[in-house]
């Protein structure tokens, strides 16, 4: 205890802590303030949803004894009768710097990343800095807490803002009076963690979101190892992470999924993480509320978009403009989804911001009692200390608001914010209140003047007649100063000690110097709104759709039904003219002709072509990142971590036939990330995405790409060709080595790297391999071979025309491009007739894009393999659906049209392979997810619901609403060469 004392004395200032009992004191008396102190007759909220009419308050030494409707007073208490007035408890914010020292971004040292850490005796990865406590930086700032209990908050919890493990936080009492030993109420309140590195540490692990994810797997992989006794040396960040395993565990998620991503982090290792969410929780509430984490939400509403001109206006996506109308509803879905939540002034720019933002969500159907609850007993609640703060329930701190009505109405005046049992005056209870309609009659002529606005700061405006007359207004201490200027150089002032606001007797000084008695008359008082509103109008607020951007669905396809007739019907082994295909429940039922379509609904495919969705085997659509370049291996990464379901090259390659595609990591390192295989179901989240039970793949990478011919980093091995066959080597060495610890008993520390090397060793998981240059590829197949595994498929492949009875001999597929060639200097040898070459010496082929416009095209990109070589129609089909879901080990579900397998299919109105073939209709699992007609309806809804918000967001600005500029929401486009 003494340690900890002086510490503290270190960090305040010794004086401020010489008031424990048992400290001297030499700088006054010693006598204690025993008086007690009772408010009465107020309107009280012990809690939400306690409420005690005429009550009493009783408190002494800065906490609550006693609170009710008879309470004895004391005989040695003061008494404050605040009849008609509120007490409420005061907010909390569990997510904040106060009183942080803003971390410093680390400066550029050289031409080259740091790929080591820069420190000894801690983790491996500087980012991760959980020995880190707040307190040991924190500096109390009495001018923010004076802005923050403005706001009505009397606690906050701070934390270091910078770092994926951010190490612990403290809980700070907004209390200026008191010393710094009796406002820290807790010195490590939580543990905090985040998806972004540190912008004070150059190391470069990890680049990407999916990188940062699976650093934090890793991370309690090697906590659970070292907590075990199996490390000799110490790790100070270890330790600190098994030290603060009891606290409450925040994770700063934000919006875009990283909620969903933080709580499936925490579901592997046994952990609720309380989250700070990102405001757009609403567009998968189902998926939120699944998770059953508590969510800290930020109140921070997108302003309108300024769109008064109409070329700039073109560069908001509907996206952004749907989000900025729908974003003040995510509270009130969160309320009625039974999602527990408080709310936090995180990205406000001030304090002073948040009165009006919970106004609005207030107004877009958040209740009253669910929004204090969100700023009392849940963020208490979440902390693990509602025996402490939160409610006025007895023993608690002393922490209380002072109102003139409900703390929720815009007009009610906030007198006084208590701390701790200390008095901080707001707003003076003496402040009369001058706001109100007024008659002023003066020599000179009569003015109607109007005074709205704060009760500290208020607002006028003087007409005479229909004139508006320019005017200004100063008023504290009860003194109000009224300067009109009636005409240029003329002028007259009102000065008036206000005493009853009804009738303010003042003097009115004239330009001149002249002095006359007069007096303002209040014709009609301020509107004080009641607790209750049932005549407020709520905002027009569009459709949520699946997902919530253009061409999204108000509602997500379901399996239909369907029977079509007389189609020309491309199986994937031949061509059936005017053939019936049946589809139920998910599956082809029937193929032949003349079907009974029983309920099913009939299509008529007459003059048309049916064929199996096109199979993507190289994408990068649909990913929020590509590369993660920080390590020459990656194999610990996930692209299941990265899905971004609203990419709007889903729905467009939809529109081209496409129902699934491999989503593989990019080319940055030898060994990549592993892929994700999704089924292209617009509307779904991320996990819905997932093609279910598939196999497993992962990326490697040959060529220029690797070795950082195109992003040189200089000291990231390997530099050389040579260099990246040994890292294939050692890995998959020291991946078998770790296996035969596994399968012999051993125990080992879990390394999700090794663990993927031993899946493709154990052939449990698959390689495509991004290459180009023959000499390449026969080495990594001479190393599969080496290891007695084989490479999978070879992707890009474009000398594989040199290779391509080495392949066949090998066993990999080869998935290439139809005619992309000297695009840079590894690509000069590349030829069009590759795919057909291949093809002739028995290697399995696809198509593939690597390309998020290409893949919408891939069935015309079939069709050159027949100009370019005379593959067959039948074949060049192949390459774009069968070949694909071989390669990817799906071909007994998807990639053919044969009973039994799922309904994957596409409706063309021309030859599949002809350049003017169109998706008529895209189905998945019997779902059509794509259809020609209603995607010209959705053109339509798209250009109306702009035009509609448009129109919305200038009525906005005119009304006087601060906007933000115009922005081009730029979709990266990810190959495989982005970083």
């Amino acid at each position: 205890m003494k340690v900890k004392l002086l510490a503290l004395a270190l960090l305040f200032g010794g004086a401020s802590l010489w008031a424990q009992d048992y400290f001297p004191k030499n700088d006054g008396v010693k006598t204690k303030n025993n008086n007690y102190t009772a408010f009465t007759n107020a309107t009280i909220y012990v809690t939400p949803t306690q409420v005690i009419q005429n009550g009493t308050l009783l408190i002494q030494h800065g906490k609550v004894v006693t609170v009710g409707s008879s309470v004895n007073i004391p005989q040695n208490a003061v008494v404050e009768d605040l009849k008609g007035k509120f007490i409420y408890p005061s907010f909390i914010d569990v997510y904040s710097d106060f009183g942080i020292k803003k971390p410093e971004r680390a400066s550029g040292q050289g031409r080259s990343a740091e790929y080591e850490a820069s420190r000894e005796g801690f983790y491996w990865n500087d980012h991760i800095m959980p020995e880190n406590n707040a307190i040991a930086g924190f500096t109390y700032d009495a001018k923010k807490a004076k802005e923050l209990r403005k706001a009505g908050f009397g606690v906050v919890n701070a934390h270091i803002q910078d770092g994926i493990a951010r190490g612990t936080g403290l809980l700070v009492a907004l209390n200026d009076e008191g010393t710094a030993s009796k406002r820290i109420l807790e010195d490590r309140s939580a543990q905090y963690f985040s998806f972004s590195k540190s912008i004070a540490k150059r190391q470069s692990y990890p680049t990407s979101l999916m990188g940062a994810t699976a650093l934090m797997r890793q991370l309690y992989h090697d906590m659970n190892w070292y907590n075990n006794g199996n490390v000799e040396t110490k790790d100070r960040s270890l330790e600190a992470m098994i030290s603060n395993k009891g606290l409450t565990q925040i994770f700063a998620a934000g919006g875009n999924g990283n909620v969903q991503r933080a709580d499936k982090i925490g579901d592997q290792f046994g952990i609720q993480y309380a989250i700070l969410a990102g405001g757009d929780e609403y567009q998968y509430i189902n998926e939120i509320r699944r998770t059953n984490a508590q969510l800290i939400v930020p109140l921070n509403f997108p302003k309108a978009y300024d769109v008064s001109n109409p070329y700039q206006a073109h560069y908001v996506s509907l996206q952004d403009m749907r989000h900025w109308n729908l974003a003040p509803s995510n509270p009130k879905a969160l309320e009625d989804n039974s999602v527990e939540f408080s709310f936090t002034l995180h990205t406000l720019e001030s304090p002073a911001e948040f009165g009006s933002k919970l106004a609005k969500a207030i107004q877009y159907g958040l209740s009253k009692t669910k929004a204090l609850e969100a700023l009392t007993t849940t963020p208490a609640k979440i902390l693990g200390k509602s025996n402490l703060v939160g409610s006025l329930q007895t023993g608690r701190h002393a922490n209380f608001l002072i109102t003139s009505g409900d703390v929720f109405d815009k007009t009610t005046v906030l007198y006084e914010n208590w701390v701790q049992g200390e008095k901080n005056v707001i707003t003076s209870m003496s402040t009369k209140d001058v706001r109100g309609d007024y008659a002023l009659a003066t020599d000179t002529g009569s003015y109607e003047v109007s005074i709205t606005g704060d009760i500290n700061k208020p607002k006028i405006s003087v007409k005479s007649g229909d004139e508006s007359i320019d005017s200004k207004i100063n008023y504290k201490d009860n003194w109000l100063n009224i300067t009109i200027n009636q005409e240029k150089g003329k002028s007259h002032r009102f000065i008036a000690l206000v005493a009853n606001p009804d009738t303010i007797q003042g003097k009115l000084v004239s330009v001149d110097g002249s002095e006359s008695q007069v007096k303002l008359e209040r014709t009609k008082g301020f509107e004080v709104k009641a607790n209750t509103n049932t005549t407020m109008v709520v905002p027009h607020q569009v459709t949520l759709n699946y997902p919530n951007v253009g061409y999204g669905y108000d509602a997500l396809p379901k399996q239909e039904n369907i029977l079509f007739k007389n189609a020309t019907v491309w199986t994937g082994e031949s061509i059936l003219e005017a053939t019936d295909v049946l589809v139920k429940s998910g599956k082809i039922a029937k193929i032949g002709k003349d079907l009974s379509s029983g309920n099913a609904k009939i299509v008529d495919a007459t003059g048309k072509h049916l064929t199996a969705g096109i199979i993507d085997e190289h994408s990068h659509i649909a990913a929020l990142a590509i590369n993660e370049a920080g390590h020459n291996s990656s194999a610990e990464v996930k692209m299941t971590d990265a899905i971004d379901p609203k990419d709007m090259d889903i729905y467009r390659n939809l529109a081209g036939g496409v129902t699934t595609i491999q989503l593989l990591h990019g080319s940055a390192n030898p060994i990549g990330g592993r892929s994700a295989i999704l089924r292209l179901k617009w509307g779904e989240s991320a996990q819905g995405l997932v093609f279910q039970n598939a196999p497993k793949f992962i990326k490697f990478a040959l060529g220029e790409n690797v070795k950082q011919s195109n992003w040189p980093s200089y000291s990231r091995f390997p530099q050389t060709r040579m260099g990246v066959e040994q890292v294939f080597v050692d890995y998959f060495q020291r991946a078998k080595e770790y296996d035969a610890k596994k399968k012999n008993g051993q125990s080992v520390r879990y390394d999700e790297e090794l663990e993927v090397m031993a899946e493709i060793l154990n052939g449990e998981r698959f390689i495509s391999c991004h290459s180009y240059v023959q000499s390449e590829i026969n080495m990594l197949m001479k190393v599969a071979e080496q290891f007695n595994f084989r490479v999978n498929t070879f992707t890009h492949i474009l000398e594989g025309y040199k290779v391509a009875d080495k392949m066949a001999k090998h066993g990999v597929g080869g998935s290439t491009f139809s005619d992309w060639w000297a695009y840079k200097y590894e690509v000069n040898d590349a030829i069009p007739y590759n795919a057909a070459i291949m093809h002739s010496q028995g290697v399995t082929v696809a198509i593939n894009s690597d390309d998020a416009e290409m893949s919408r095209r891939l069935n015309q990109e079939a069709a050159k393999t027949v100009k370019y070589g005379g593959m067959s129609e039948i074949e060049a089909w192949k390459t774009v659906t069968l070949n694909p879901a071989i390669l990817l080990h799906i071909d007994d579900r998807v990639g053919s049209i044969e009973a039994g397998k799922d309904a994957d299919l596409v409706l063309w109105n021309n030859h599949p392979l002809s350049v003017y073939a169109k998706s008529e209709m895209t189905m998945i699992e019997g779902a059509i997810y794509f259809d020609l007609e209603k995607d010209k309806a959705l053109q339509e809804a798209v250009s109306n619901e702009r035009n509609q918000l448009i129109n919305m967001m200038l009525n906005e600005k005119e009304a006087g609403a601060k906007t933000q500029g115009p922005k081009q929401n730029k979709k990266m486009r990810f190959h495989c060469d982005t970083l």
